[in-house]
């Protein structure tokens, strides 16, 4: 997607052979009018899968996830990150597991209610980024424990230089990332073609 491509090259950072902040458009201010074109590009992707429901992470893969659902014209659910009052990860209303995030260096739990994804749903994960694969695998065990279908996973920056698309297209899910990164070697952004 050349149009997300061009706002990593013109507003991306580049802080580390790992690590790319894009948090003036994506993941701290979104760029409403590219969260819109994202939604459309996915949906296109997707549009003969039949999906039902649209999964993400609290909170970056929000914006990209609700752009999508709502041009799919199908409701968003979020993996919960927090604990809230009303639910623990004991609790049997909810799924739960455990990620790792690489860029937080923590493990975090993530948890889903039974009550807005069930077997009967055809599923889509949207997520901002995608390195390592572990939010990705924390998802599909969830939708996994749910009985529900996953039909594809949507990423909007990969990582292609880490393992992430490798482990998700062992699983033989359907891929589709809108901009591939090859390298962020030497402070510089090269796309996978």
């Amino acid at each position: 997607m050349e149009l997300l491509k061009n706002k990593i090259l013109e507003h991306g950072h580049v802080l580390s052979d790992k690590i790319l902040k894009v948090d003036s458009f994506l993941n701290h201010q979104i760029d409403a009018k590219l969260m819109r074109e994202m939604g459309v590009e996915f949906a296109s992707r997707f549009k003969d899968q039949n999906i039902t429901k649209v999964l993400t992470v609290e909170a970056s893969g929000i914006a990209p996830a609700y752009a999508t659902a709502l041009e799919l014209g199908v409701d968003l659910v979020f993996a919960r990150k927090n604990q809230s009052l009303t639910l623990n990860k004991e609790s049997s209303e909810i799924v739960y597991t455990e990620i790792f995030s690489y860029t937080k260096n923590v493990t975090t739990g993530i948890y889903i209610s039974k009550k807005y994804i069930t077997k009967d749903d055809n599923v889509l994960i949207i997520d901002d980024f995608l390195a390592n694969g572990e939010v990705c695998k924390g998802l599909i065990k969830l939708l996994e424990d749910l009985g529900a279908n996953l039909c594809g996973i949507g990423i909007v920056i990969e990582k292609s230089f880490q393992s992430g698309r490798k482990a998700i297209e062992e699983k033989g899910i359907k891929i589709e990332s809108l901009a591939r990164i090859s390298s962020l070697e030497n402070s510089r952004v090269t796309f996978l073609e």
